[in-house]
């Protein structure tokens, strides 16, 4: 068996939770990034959600790509199933990436699941920052999430100007 690849656009960026071999930056064709999915355990509630990131269909998403040595692909595959398939909002599909030198090869990645309770679809700016303020769950506080994100999407050369927004709203005003 040969090693895997795993593509993030998210939190697994800044906080994969797993061992990996490289990291290297990817593009995924046929999905881009987008708040869309309102989180009820890790950064909101049932009662107050939060607002995390998915995959959602069209477009592109650059991203950062894991590769996972075989032998310890069963262990990361569970660990990533419990994450992310956690309350179901998450397809797990394999989609072909294309690494920063052009090669493309086949990874796993998490679509957002339409119809499902969790999906946001799209939201206005105000109501993504509502959602963001008052979201905080098993992971902590949502605007850790965004700013968090946003910054590791700047630092790697991947700005998304919606998280950037997000997340300039959510920073401490300096006086």
């Amino acid at each position: 068996m040969t090693s895997k690849w795993v593509f993030a656009y998210g939190s697994l960026i800044w906080r994969p939770g797993f061992q990996y071999l490289e990291r290297r930056p990817a593009l995924l064709r046929g999905a881009h990034r987008k708040l869309c999915i309102y989180s009820f355990e890790y950064r909101g509630t049932p009662d107050r959600p939060g607002l995390v990131l998915g995959l959602e269909r069209g477009g592109s998403c650059r991203g950062v790509a894991f590769r996972v040595a075989a032998q310890n692909w069963g262990k990361v595959h569970a660990y990533l199933q419990e994450r992310e398939l956690l309350n179901g909002v998450y397809l797990e599909v394999c989609r072909p990436i294309e690494l920063d030198d052009g090669v493309r090869v086949p990874a796993l990645a998490y679509v957002a699941r339409r119809g499902h309770k969790q999906y946001a679809g799209a939201l206005p700016a105000s109501e993504q920052l509502r959602l963001v303020r008052q979201g905080h769950g098993r992971m902590g506080a949502n605007s850790d999430y965004i700013i968090n994100t946003a910054n590791h999407l700047s630092k790697i050369g991947l700005p998304d100007g919606k998280l950037d927004w997000l997340a300039g709203e959510l920073a401490p005003k300096k006086p």
